[in-house]
């Protein structure tokens, strides 16, 4: 094997693979990427056994071949070689070892045959669909931040995805819950997912995906599902990665219906004034929200630290109520609202809230009270 590649494509490629790799590994073969020079372009593969990526670069090729090398080793020199370089791989030199050269700078690493190199992809998944990737990137931004990352709760370390009949339409629906807030945003139901159940993606997996959509420019993603595995395709990347094996909770039953009580305001405003009294609340992480007749004041006390309270202009004719939230849960749901404002329904003080974007019926998001 033997190929010529510029330095930024390559750092690029390099940069997707070696974050699926662990950092440490009791499987040596699983702390390298499979490097294959193939007619028509170089095969990087890298894999941790629940996800496994493929991107395919262009290089010239001298000579076709394939092994594999340390991951993050070979990043970091890629990552320190002068911009604009070429860089040249071969494999193997005299020692049986895979050379990277660039101008004066030589380095050789150690290998492991690929026939040791384990493979997670390859089967046909029954359910296919596309999305466009602002569509697909959306959809995670809007829900990502609600994945739990709570490892005894396994079933909750990831979004729950699957089609949903609603009225005469159906649509895509994504959740993600933590237990102390739920992100449910649907989207329209892309043709060929009709029959999609329910299944969970990793928080890893879709982590992963985001960062590959930011560094793309493709228009749109094939999503692949089968009972146990989802993958990625766009572009020259293939990303496949496990399903959690587990059954999400039945989360419509935690979303209040009957919320009578509805405060709505600037969400910057709102957003901006949590920020600032959330000076005092680092340590408690605790705000209070109390509610008047067209007002709203956000209010925190700490015994150490002092107290800050603000007032805010705010639609709201019902009888005043006091509720306590996590205030960094609540700015993480008002960073996504995409409109000008929000409306926060109460039932009571204790009680989960309600929040929607006033401009998009799409999204609804639940936020549990915390004891002030």
């Amino acid at each position: 094997m033997k190929f010529t590649i510029e330095r930024a494509n390559l750092l690029k490629t390099l940069s997707h693979v070696q974050s699926i790799v662990e950092k440490r590994n009791t499987i040596p073969v699983l702390s390298n990427v499979r490097i294959e020079a193939l007619g028509d372009g170089i095969s990087f593969k890298a894999t941790d056994m629940d996800t496994e990526i493929t991107e395919i670069t262009d290089a010239k090729i001298a000579e076709t071949g394939a092994t594999t090398a340390p991951a993050h080793m070979l990043y970091d020199i890629v990552r320190k070689l002068s911009d604009g370089s070429q860089v040249e791989l071969t494999f193997p030199d005299e020692k049986g070892q895979l050379t990277i050269s660039s101008g004066r700078s030589k380095f050789s690493l150690s290998t492991i045959g690929v026939e040791d190199f384990p493979v997670i992809s390859g089967d046909k998944l029954p359910t296919s669909f596309v999305m466009a990737k602002d569509e697909l990137k959306d959809v995670i931004d809007r829900t990502q931040f609600a994945v739990s990352t709570e490892e005894t709760r396994y079933y909750l370390n990831g979004l729950y995805i699957h089609a949903k009949k609603e009225g005469a339409s159906s649509v895509l629906r994504v959740v993600a819950t933590d237990g102390h807030r739920l992100a449910c945003v649907e989207t329209p139901l892309p043709q060929g997912a009709e029959d999609l159940k329910g299944v969970i993606i990793p928080r890893k997996t879709i982590t992963e995906i985001r960062k590959l959509l930011d560094d793309n420019s493709v228009e749109n993603v094939t999503v692949e599902i089968s009972e146990n595995k989802v993958r990625f395709s766009f572009a020259d990347v293939t990303l496949t990665s496990k399903l959690i094996d587990g059954t999400y909770p039945d989360y419509e039953r935690v979303i209040p219906t009957d919320n009578d009580k509805n405060l709505e305001l600037n969400v910057k405003e709102l957003a901006s004034a949590v920020d600032r009294v959330s000076v005092v609340a680092e340590r408690t992480r605790a705000i209070k929200v109390i509610t008047n007749t067209n007002k709203v004041t956000i209010i925190t006390s700490s015994p150490d630290l002092g107290s800050a309270s603000e007032d805010l202009e705010a639609k709201y004719e019902n009888e005043s109520l006091e509720i306590g939230y996590n205030f960094r849960y609540l700015l993480d749901i008002l960073s996504e609202i995409k409109g000008e404002s929000v409306r926060i329904s109460f039932a009571d003080g204790s009680s989960p809230s309600v929040i929607h974007d006033t401009s998009d019926a799409n999204a609804i998001y639940v936020l549990m009270p915390m004891r002030v």
